[in-house]
């Protein structure tokens, strides 16, 4: 953990009395006690029952089970994964060596591939699946596995005897007759969909034939789409590259300074509601937010699938933090005579309208450092994301109308409530109880749980977590982490979209 989240350390604000951190402000405690003591009872129960539901429906089955056209949406992800990594070996050195800290080995990549076209193989029954991951086998010189794969499709029915022959023919060496061998070119368009897949099978196949014409189409046709990829990649690359420069610099700055931030507004944690009464609103506000979250599920399981319906109850999703806000608002920001903008710093003081630029950019340079620090570990150990984690179908395939409320769901409602949420009441009411390191640690891990994603997800998500709580106590306002949240859930839409989007 940073130095500087340690309790003690200057900040510009340490002339205001302690008695604000002494005070118990807040609602007055209820003289019937057995009754809301019941009700957080009940409460507590909702909201644990709905995380273990969570947890089953997350872990209990495949994660590609909950993916529509899982079929189609990886082999785009692989595909140009793999086209990527083609344009990069025949970029200069010093591209090379970039992508290589910041990215992944071509040869981890078709490892990985590999192991994600094995686990939906054994959920789909699409032929194109197998023959994908025939073709993945082939290039990864896994020729036992490629053998037996086609000495299967032998004894089934069409199209997977075709598939044996072509496969055979461009791994194997085995002899192609029939249509197949007299037009490679019409057999491989049956077979497969334009991309990677199709171009490294007929490059194969066409060195095995000696078929020159339809060698030179299919390397061409890889080159252009792979070069026309790296030249997106390099506008994201080189934004952070310049994030991570700046980040050092920053970093820099904080352990020469021994401070990062100057206050923005006027928010002094711990807030001035009772620690008791404020988590009894989380465990209330909780619970009825899983009920709405439950609502908005069964709404979207029995109503029908249409593009813009999936954007709405996303979006909709963010309702479920309403009542925990509403709550707080009613229970313990009224009473302690402040409104919701002065409560979480949302009016910046006239010096911090000039610092949160700045503020800014330190949060996004420092969470790119760490994310990248993160990820080199996690590649180190033999930890990687999987794909269904961050694959987002209505910014793939959806108009350009879904794609923009998709956006604005991720990059705008989603900051403002789970910053609100998250840092505004949950390490606010934590830091009535422990020091800023703690109530850090534990509202970050919270934060990061309730998204769901595997070890490099959490990680990230962890060390975004405490990054926004940190710079909400150094501040005093929820406006630089609601701007990072959303600079950084911008980032990854753009990425998505630049890499494969058509």
């Amino acid at each position: 953990m940073l130095p500087m989240m340690r309790e003690g350390l200057y900040s510009p604000m340490d002339s205001v009395p302690v008695t604000v951190e002494r005070q118990d402000i807040g609602a007055p405690e209820p003289t019937g006690r057995s009754p809301v003591a019941l009700v957080t009872i009940l409460a507590a129960l909702v909201l644990l029952a709905f995380i273990a539901m969570m947890v089953w429906l997350q872990y209990s089955g495949s994660r590609v089970e909950g993916v529509e056209e899982p079929e189609r949406a990886l082999a785009l992800i692989v595909g140009r994964t793999m086209d990527i990594d083609d344009a990069v070996e025949r970029a200069p050195a010093w591209e090379r060596f970039v992508y290589r800290v910041l990215s992944t080995d071509p040869k981890d990549d078709l490892d990985e591939a590999l192991r994600w076209y094995e686990e939906l193989a054994r959920e789909s029954f699409d032929p194109s699946v197998d023959l994908h991951l025939a073709i993945l086998e082939g290039e990864a010189h896994r020729l036992d596995g490629v053998r037996r794969r086609t000495e299967e499709w032998e004894r089934r029915p069409d199209p997977l005897p075709a598939f044996a022959r072509l496969v055979g023919a461009a791994y194997l060496g085995e002899d192609i007759e029939g249509e197949a061998g007299a037009d490679a070119d019409a057999a491989l368009a049956d077979a497969l969909e334009a991309g990677w897949f199709r171009d490294r099978l007929a490059i194969r196949l066409a060195t095995r034939l000696g078929h020159q014409e339809l060698l030179a189409a299919a390397t061409a046709t890889q080159a252009d789409r792979s070069n026309r990829l790296l030249a997106r990649m390099r506008a994201t690359v080189a934004i952070e590259v310049v994030l991570i420069a700046i980040g050092l610099v920053l970093l820099a700055r904080v352990v020469w300074r021994r401070r990062a931030f100057d206050r923005v507004s006027v928010v002094v944690l711990p807030p001035p509601w009772r620690g008791r009464t404020g988590v009894r609103v989380l465990i209330w506000g909780g619970a009825l937010g899983a009920i709405t979250l439950t609502v908005l599920y069964l709404a979207s399981s029995l109503g029908p699938d249409r593009p813009y319906s999936r954007v709405l109850i996303g979006a909709a999703t963010n309702l479920s933090f309403v009542p925990l806000i509403v709550l707080a608002h009613r229970l313990l920001i009224r009473p302690s005579g402040l409104r919701l903008s002065e409560s979480f710093g949302l009016v910046p003081t006239p010096d911090g309208r000039r610092r949160l630029v700045l503020v800014v950019l330190t949060l996004l340079a420092l969470g790119q450092v760490g994310e990248g620090i993160i990820d080199l570990a996690g590649r180190w150990v033999g930890f990687s994301a999987h794909w269904t984690e961050w694959f987002d179908r209505d910014l793939v395939w959806g108009s350009r109308a879904v794609v923009g409320m998709t956006i604005f769901d991720t990059a705008v409602l989603t900051p403002v409530f789970e910053e609100t949420v998250f840092r505004g009441l949950l390490f606010a009411t934590l830091r009535r109880r422990f020091g800023v390191g703690n109530a850090a640690v534990l509202s970050a891990a919270i934060f990061a749980v309730a998204h769901g994603y595997g070890v490099l997800g959490f990680g990230a998500v962890f060390w975004s977590g405490l990054l926004w709580a940190w710079a909400y106590e150094r501040t005093g306002s929820l406006l630089p982490s609601m701007a990072a949240h959303a600079a950084d859930n911008l980032m990854a839409s753009l990425s998505v979209i630049l890499v494969l989007r058509a």
